[in-house]
Parts: structure tokens; C-alpha cells; sequence
């Protein structure tokens, strides 16, 4: 039986405080690597919320899916100040489809240049669909982006100072079998243009995992990670740097990976790269404990030798590493630790701390060991790195955790650190998408504050798709967080 998880907070690490990605005298890199830039789509000064549920169904259609936004406010995430959109919303290109799964892309960026940020959201049918951000919020207004499909991310990749879109869409020669990204770059029209677009190959077989984006160089520019792999193989990740002609054609090769975040963890002014290590193989990722690892940033990217990683059974992290398999006829989940990634200052030290979803962990409720109900783990930066010093778990059954830890919830399936009420302090929003509410499997979202010691139990917010005025039937909502 695994052993009962416990909220660890401790004291903040005493060390002078250095501001997030402004780096040392002696190194003077220009990052701008700690977090990336605010989602804020009514440029109000606190971090919004979009959470997909791709899964939904919408107007008796099933699968047709749908993205909930949940505005920030001083008081953190405002529930009364919302907006559900699908594609039969007003202004959004396309009908409402069976199986369309609107929703199942997200990412955000001001691609326009106005100053509010705007939402990316792509879907399994239908265009990619750009909705603009505005004094009041997501306006009744998109435009479709032309060639833009597949896995989605923002960035400046060229350092203009205007937000670039870097998409899966790629088009090989006739009887290729080549693979690539699309780089779609800034300023866009309302009519969804970019101002140019460049095509960059992978070679043959090489698919495409996902993107991270982020300054890992210290030259005020962002960088790219792309992730690959086929069938059950994982290929090398490859770094490809951005500079003012924008991302280039040549890459370096880094060890395998699986998502992350980009994140000054050790604030020497360098983005590093936090990820899930996931070794020379895909096909155990469901059953592995799973293990974080750090690529500390330098000014050639992601160094090879400076990396350190990290599990549940790294000193001062708390539960235990366990895999999983089938117990009889039925399937366990492995922990899965790093599941999700997400970054962000918590405790305002000046340093990155890393949030870790833990979705397959097992917990112990009420006497009895619970599969899959999981949990996530708080990381933090100091000036020594990431470890596990200071650490906190928390689950369901977590005192002051509103709900309760039950069999297949997967809570930690999805985590996002953003400030939601502008105190400048990152909180925490964690998703369980197999939640139960009327129906099953409709989903939920917890948002814990940030503060001085780390993140608090005080003052959650916690909704489901009800509480919103969303479809809830199989919503599996925050099957997807928008960054």
C-alpha cells in the first residue's frame, strides 16, 4: 500500500531574491525566460483562465467540444464573470460538429498587436480559430487561421516584440513522407494573415510530440522545443534556436522529452527547460512513475552536461514513485510524475517553481488505497536550482481541498501556474477531467492561491461545468489549460 500523502510546506529559501529572468552582472544574459507573458484578455492585470473540453457534447452532438473562460479578478478566479464558446458562439467560423472536438488545441497570445491578449483555439474539424481579446474580454469576434492545424504555440521567435504562432501544418513534396512545423509570424491581421510564414522540415518519420517555447539562451529571443517520435518510439528532442531572422532551419539535439515548460528555476537570468523525462520509449508512459528532469538553460540553450532529475523518491519530495499494470482484469496507471508542467513564481522569492501533475497516483481515503485518484507536487526554485526542498503535495484529500479523492479522478491531470489575482504571486489551477458532477465524467477546476510559504488551501475556488453554464455531459472539462 502506498504510503499517505501530507502537504510539506516549508520556509521559503533564504537567499537574496533576484528578479526572474534578469540574470547576473557577470553573465548578463538578456532573458526573459522565467514565466511566460500573461494571459489577460481585457488587459485588466490579472491572469485569465481557458479550460477546453473537447470531449462535451454540444447541441446533442456528441464529442463537439467547447472552451470555458473563467476572467481573473482580485479576489482570483471570478466564476460570475465567465464565457462559454462553441463553435455555434457568436462570431466563431464553422458549425457545431460530432466529433469536432473544438477545444482539444488551445494557446494564447496578443497576435494582433493591440495589447490583449488573444485565444488560439484548434479542433479535430473546422479551421483553427483565432478569438481577439478586447477592453471587455473575448470579444464576439474570430477570424480562421489559414494553414494553421495540429499542435499549437506562441512565442517571439524572430524578437520583434510582436507574438509569433508555430503550427504542426506542414506540406511535404508529392510522395514524401517528411514531417515539419509551420512558423506563422506577428503582427496578424484581423483577418487572421500573418506577416510571413516559414516552413521548417523534420525529415522523414520524424512526428511531432509537441512544442515548448521559451528563452533558454539568454538573448532576449525565444527558442523552440520540439518533440518527436514513431509509434511507440521516442526520438531526440531538438532545440531550435530563434534570433532576429527568426527560428532556424538547423537544430541541436537534446535528450527525449515529453511537454514542459520553459522556467528560470535557478534565476541566473537563463530559461531552463523542465520536462518529463521520458527515455528511449513512449510506450510505458502510462505505467511509469515518472521522472522530471531539468535542462538548465546557458548561452548555447539547453546544456547537455548541467541537468538533474528529479522523482517522487528525490530527497524532500513527497509520496512515492510507483508504476503500474494490471491488478487481475484491471488497468492501474503508473504515477505518471510530470504529467503536466507548468511554471510560475509562487511564493515571490524571484525564483521559477515548477507545479508537477501527478494524475495516476494512488491515495489512501478513508482507510482504503484509491487507483488513479492523483495529486500534483509544487517544486521550488532557488538559487541552488530545482529540487525537492520545500516541497508541497497536495490531493483531494488534502485538509481544506474542497471534494474528495475517488477511484479514476486523475485530479493533477492538468496544472497551470498564472497569477489569477494580481498579487504577484502565481496560483495554482489543477484539473481532474474524469471529476464526477451530475453526470459522469464532467470534470473540475481547483484554483489555490499563492503566498509567501507556497501555495495555501485557504480561499479555494473550486467549479465544475455547472457552475459555469456549460454543457456538462462527458464534458471532461480541463482536459486542456490554455498557456
Amino acid at each position: 500500500m502506498r504510503r499517505s500523502l501530507v502537504v510539506a510546506i516549508a520556509a521559503a529559501t533564504l537567499a537574496a531574491p533576484l528578479a526572474m529572468g534578469t540574470g547576473t552582472a557577470s553573465a548578463a544574459p538578456k532573458a526573459r525566460a522565467a514565466t511566460a507573458p500573461v494571459v489577460d484578455f481585457n488587459k485588466d492585470g490579472y491572469a485569465d483562465l481557458v479550460l477546453g473540453a473537447p470531449h462535451a457534447t454540444v447541441g446533442g452532438k456528441q464529442e463537439a467540444g467547447y472552451v470555458a473562460v473563467v476572467y481573473g479578478s482580485k479576489s482570483g478566479a471570478d466564476r460570475a464573470h465567465r464565457k462559454v464558446i462553441d463553435r455555434s458562439s457568436a462570431g466563431v467560423p464553422g458549425e457545431v460538429g460530432e466529433y469536432g472536438a473544438f477545444g482539444r488545441e488551445l494557446t494564447t497570445a496578443d497576435l494582433d498587436g493591440d495589447g490583449y491578449t488573444d485565444l488560439v483555439v484548434g479542433s479535430y474539424s473546422g479551421a483553427t480559430v483565432v478569438l481577439w481579446g478586447s477592453a471587455a474580454g473575448l470579444a464576439d469576434a474570430a477570424a480562421e487561421l489559414p494553414g494553421a492545424g495540429g499542435s499549437l504555440a506562441t512565442g517571439d521567435f524572430d524578437g520583434d516584440g510582436h507574438r509569433d504562432l508555430v503550427t504542426q501544418e506542414y506540406k511535404s513534396a508529392p510522395e514524401s513522407d517528411d514531417t515539419g512545423m509551420t512558423v506563422s509570424y506577428g503582427p496578424f491581421t484581423r483577418g487572421g494573415e500573418a506577416a510571413r510564414k516559414d516552413a521548417i522540415g523534420f525529415g522523414s518519420f520524424r512526428e511531432l510530440g509537441d512544442f515548448v517555447a521559451g528563452d533558454l539562451d539568454g538573448d532576449g529571443v525565444d527558442d523552440l522545443v520540439t518533440s518527436h517520435g514513431f509509434e511507440d518510439r521516442a526520438y531526440g528532442s531538438r532545440f531550435w534556436k530563434g534570433s532576429k531572422a527568426g527560428l532556424g532551419h538547423t537544430y541541436k539535439g537534446i535528450k527525449a522529452s515529453v511537454g514542459g515548460a520553459v522556467a528560470d528555476v535557478d534565476g541566473d537570468g537563463y530559461g531552463d527547460f523542465v520536462t518529463r523525462d521520458n527515455g528511449s520509449s513512449n510506450e510505458d508512459n502510462d505505467t511509469e512513475a515518472g521522472t522530471v528532469r531539468v535542462d538548465y538553460g546557458s548561452k548555447n540553450g539547453p546544456a547537455a552536461t548541467r541537468s538533474v532529475k528529479i522523482t517522487q523518491d528525490s530527497p524532500g519530495v513527497p509520496g512515492v514513485g510507483e508504476t503500474g499494470g494490471y491488478v487481475g482484469d484491471e488497468f492501474n496507471s503508473g504515477d505518471q510524475f510530470g504529467a503536466s508542467i507548468s511554471a510560475g513564481d509562487v511564493n515571490g522569492d524571484g525564483y521559477a517553481d515548477i507545479a508537477v501533475g501527478v494524475p495516476g497516483e494512488d491515495v489512501t481515503a478513508s482507510g482504503k488505497n484509491v487507483l488513479d485518484s492523483g495529486n500534483f507536487v509544487l517544486l521550488k526554485g532557488a538559487k541552488s536550482g530545482l529540487s525537492g526542498t520545500g516541497a508541497q503535495a497536495f490531493t483531494q484529500t488534502t485538509a481544506g481541498v474542497p471534494g474528495a479523492s475517488e477511484k479514476g479522478d486523475r485530479f493533477g491531470a492538468h496544472v497551470l501556474l498564472s497569477d489569477v489575482n494580481g498579487d504577484k504571486k502565481a496560483d495554482l489551477t489543477v484539473t481532474a477531467p474524469w471529476e464526477d458532477g451530475t453526470y459522469q465524467d464532467s470534470g473540475a477546476a481547483w484554483v489555490f492561491k499563492g503566498a509567501a510559504t507556497g501555495l495555501t488551501t485557504a480561499g479555494i475556488a473550486s467549479f465544475g461545468p455547472a457552475a459555469l453554464g456549460a454543457p456538462e455531459k462527458e464534458a471532461r472539462l480541463g482536459e486542456r489549460l490554455a498557456r
